[in-house]
């Protein structure tokens, strides 16, 4: 039965003879099962790099297989959703209603027909499936010895040789001939990804007191703006409204403005950390919080030992900047390690896509939401990546803006020293290569860098570079063949690699509270949240001024807005053995277009 799989693990493996002589094309992309179906190839994937394959996978292990159909009219959305986030465009602002949305990327009937007829075949009873709203993805549990029959494959736990993480994995499957163009993917199956928070780096301040203003003096910058000389050590929300030019700006409560922060991993976002904060940065917020929103079992412990960096972090500047904003943290469940041998079922997806389902089925989700989690790109397979980043466009044609943490290793791993550096692929050959982040490196997200300091340069770990999957989206065409047209030597990237990051913001030494206590933190997990709580604020002028909210920004910020930002230009963002990439006039792989100038800024979204 699983005679080609093996074929295929033995040849990956080098435990075949003669394997060396033995090419991808010599592979079996087809053949009889011996039930009269053509099984054909879907995947097939290399041993990934620092992972380990240990035993075979229990048979009664439970696994929840997410089904991928193919959303034939996908270019039909592409287009609406350029139309409607393009300013120069007629149809600028006109979202998308959540059922127009789900109609244009609904599947064919017959793959919905197909697909079910082959999981019934398999002694699946329907009533237990679960669909997305569109019908492009259906969810099955299935135990592991069912899982390999239908996929004609054999599972085995692989464990991460850092981190001791595990999951059940398999390096190829398959499908029978006639559902072949109707299923796009499956998993798990070959995703050896390790979903992660950015790579906060924090101090313990040694007092409660707030910083005192650095004997008041301050600092003008060349736009006229003035900014404390206390915030080149220390990081607060008036510091944030000082240098991004929004001192005196208030938002409304009362016209349908809202924000979010997704939170994974376990990190919890607490209340009474939040109060220390208000009471510290915000003292107007006092007594005010946050709605919680449960995403499949995800918890939310007020135990202030368990308190999060990243979600204590993301809530505080986040919600500080917008208050009285309505505002919303979402904690979705499922997170590696997992015990692959116990009763109970243990999700073995990445959590945010679960996420994603779930914002998707809202009638009414944030307009802003912000992301600090990500993925090393090339862990991602490349089906997958495409359709988790078709979904974030779903929610940019329906009016929603997306940020993502840019990263924090600069242009790989942070390391400019080539003997320790260990950007390498993946993909059998252990070449070494940028590792942009993904989902920053999704065309259809907003990526934030980092800068430091008053007057701004870039931080040295701000993730940048050109994603190794994407194509890259005409929006970027002319001001990223501007910077590359300045370096020597530089065609890789030049016809079709999309390139991050977008913006930036600020992105160390943020004054926050965890567990009770004050300290000073920083990563690209503090530039998204508080990129997002400026664009928040850009919505609450336009809804202010009866417009739709801006919804997907990158066709704004890339045409009309490139005028409204600070441009950075001092810096680079070294990594992966190389100093990484320099900062320059206009945009840059380091930071972007720059800081928001939110007085310039808002005086554009309103034309």
């Amino acid at each position: 039965m699983f005679q080609a799989y093996i074929l295929y693990e033995q040849i990956l493996e080098g435990t075949t003879k003669n394997s060396e002589n033995v090419e991808y094309s010599d592979l079996p992309l087809f053949w009889s099962n011996g039930k009269t179906e053509i099984i054909i190839l879907k995947e097939l994937v290399e041993h990934p790099r620092g992972w380990m394959k240990g035993s075979p996978a229990p048979a009664d292990h439970i696994l929840e297989l997410r089904i991928a159909l193919p959303q034939p009219n996908f270019h039909v959305l592409e287009q609406h959703l350029y139309e409607v986030s393009d300013p120069s465009h007629e149809r600028y602002g006109e979202h998308l209603s959540k059922q127009e949305v789900e109609d244009i990327v609904a599947p064919q009937p017959e793959s919905v027909e197909l697909v079910d007829e082959w999981l019934i075949s398999h002694g699946l009873n329907i009533d237990d499936f679960v669909r997305s709203p569109a019908r492009d993805w259906v969810t099955v549990r299935v135990p592991v010895a069912v899982a390999e029959a239908m996929l004609e494959t054999k599972y085995h736990v692989w464990i991460h040789g850092e981190s001791g993480e595990s999951g059940i994995r398999t390096l190829a499957y398959s499908v029978p001939e006639h559902i072949y163009n109707h299923v796009e993917l499956i998993q798990p199956t070959t995703m050896f990804s390790r979903m992660k928070k950015q790579k906060t780096t924090f101090r313990w301040s040694s007092h409660q007191e707030m910083p005192s203003p650095s004997n008041g003096s301050r600092i003008t910058l060349p736009n006229g703006v003035s900014v404390d000389a206390s915030c080149n050590t220390t990081v607060t929300i008036t510091c944030l409204k000082e240098l991004y030019n929004a001192v005196g700006f208030n938002a409304s409560a009362t016209i349908g403005n809202q924000i979010g922060i997704t939170g994974y991993l376990g990190q919890f976002a607490n209340i009474a950390d939040l109060q220390l904060f208000y009471a510290d940065q915000r003292p107007d917020a006092l007594n005010s919080s946050f709605n919680f929103v449960s995403v499949n079992g995800g918890q939310n412990s007020q135990n202030v030992s368990e308190a999060g960096d990243e979600a204590d972090l993301d809530v505080q500047f986040a919600f500080g900047l917008t208050f009285p904003t309505p505002s919303t943290f979402f904690s979705t469940a499922g997170s590696p390690p997992f015990i692959p041998d116990i009763g109970t079922p243990t999700d073995t997806n990445e959590p945010y896509t679960i996420w994603l389902d779930f914002i998707l089925s809202q009638d009414n989700p944030p307009q802003t939401i912000s992301t600090s989690y990500g993925d090393d790109e090339q862990t991602v397979p490349q089906n997958f990546a495409q359709r988790v980043c078709n979904g974030f466009a779903q929610l940019g044609a329906r009016g929603v803006s997306l940020m993502f943490s840019s990263g924090d290793g600069g242009v790989g791993d942070g390391d400019p020293d080539p003997a320790t550096q260990q950007c390498f692929t993946n993909d059998g050959r252990n070449i070494t290569r940028f590792v942009p982040g993904f989902p920053a490196s999704c065309p259809f997200v907003t990526a934030v860098g980092g800068t430091i300091f008053v007057p701004e340069v870039a931080v040295s770990f701000s993730g940048g570079g050109f994603s190794n999957i994407f194509t890259r989206p005409s929006y970027q065409d002319e001001v990223v063949e501007a910077y590359l047209d300045a370096l020597p030597n530089w065609d890789f990237c030049r016809s079709f690699q999309p390139a991050i990051p977008d913006v930036s913001a600020q992105a160390d030494n943020f004054r926050i509270f965890l567990q009770g206590s004050p300290l000073l933190i920083g990563g690209t997990s503090a530039s998204s949240p508080t990129f997002a709580g400026f664009v928040s604020l850009l919505n609450d002028v336009r809804l202010s001024n009866g417009m739709p909210p801006l919804g997907f920004l990158n066709p704004f910020i890339y045409s009309t807005g490139q005028t409204g930002f600070n441009d950075i230009t001092v810096g680079n963002n070294p990594g992966c053995g190389t100093p990484g990439f320099n900062t320059s006039k206009g945009w840059d792989p380091v930071t972007g277009f720059g800081t928001p100038d939110f007085g310039k800024l808002k005086e554009l979204v309103l034309q």
